[in-house]
C-alpha cells in the first residue's frame, strides 16, 4: 500500500504543482510568480536555518538533563522535511514546508502525525494478532542513578599476543 501511495504521490505532486503555478501566474504574471518562488525559498531557508538552530540547541539541553528527546527529535525530523519541501519549488510543498517548520504550526503536525503512527502501530498490532498495551512507568525517559555506591573507573581490555579473547584480570 505505501510504495503505491509514494508512486501516486511523486506522479501527482509535480502536476499539481505545476497547475497552481500556471494558475498562479495566470492572475499574477509569469515574472510575478517566479519572484514569488524565489521569495519563498529565501524566506523558507532563512526560517529553516534559525529554527534548526533552536531545535539543536532544545535538543542538547534535553540530552544534558538526561531526558529521552523524543519530542526534540521530532522537531528535527519535521524542521529537515519542511526544509526540504519549502527548497522545492512550488506553492503546494510551500504550504507543507512551512507548516513543518513555524514553531506555530509545528507542535500541531507533530501531534497528527503522532497519532497517525499510533493508530497505524494499533492496526498493524490488531492485524497480526498481537494483543499490545504499552504502559510506561511515571518518570519513564528521565535518567536515574541507580541505587548504591558508584566506583568510578576504567574499562582496560587486555589481549596478549598469540591470544584473540581478552583477558580478563
Amino acid at each position: 500500500m505505501l510504495p503505491l501511495l509514494l508512486v501516486l504521490a511523486f506522479l501527482v505532486m509535480p502536476v499539481l504543482e505545476i497547475f497552481v503555478i500556471i494558475q498562479v501566474g495566470g492572475v499574477i504574471g509569469a515574472w510575478p510568480t517566479v519572484a514569488l518562488l524565489v521569495a519563498e525559498s529565501l524566506l523558507g531557508g532563512w526560517i529553516v536555518r534559525r529554527e534548526g538552530r533552536r531545535a539543536w540547541r532544545t535538543l542538547e539541553a534535553t540530552l544534558r538533563r538526561g531526558v529521552m528527546p523524543d519530542r526534540e527529535i521530532a522537531d528535527a525530523a519535521l524542521i529537515l522535511a519542511g526544509g526540504v519541501l519549502l527548497l522545492t519549488p512550488g506553492f503546494v510543498t510551500d504550504v507543507f514546508g512551512f507548516a513543518f517548520v513555524l514553531p506555530v504550526t509545528r507542535p500541531l503536525v507533530r501531534r497528527a502525525l503522532s497519532r497517525y503512527a499510533s493508530r497505524r502501530v494499533r492496526a498493524s498490532a490488531h492485524h497480526d494478532g498481537i494483543r499490545t498495551r504499552v504502559v510506561f512507568p511515571p518518570g519513564f525517559g528521565r535518567a536515574q542513578t541507580p541505587p548504591g555506591p558508584v566506583v568510578r573507573g576504567e574499562v582496560v581490555d587486555d589481549v596478549t599476543e598469540g591470544d584473540d579473547s581478552p583477558s580478563r584480570a
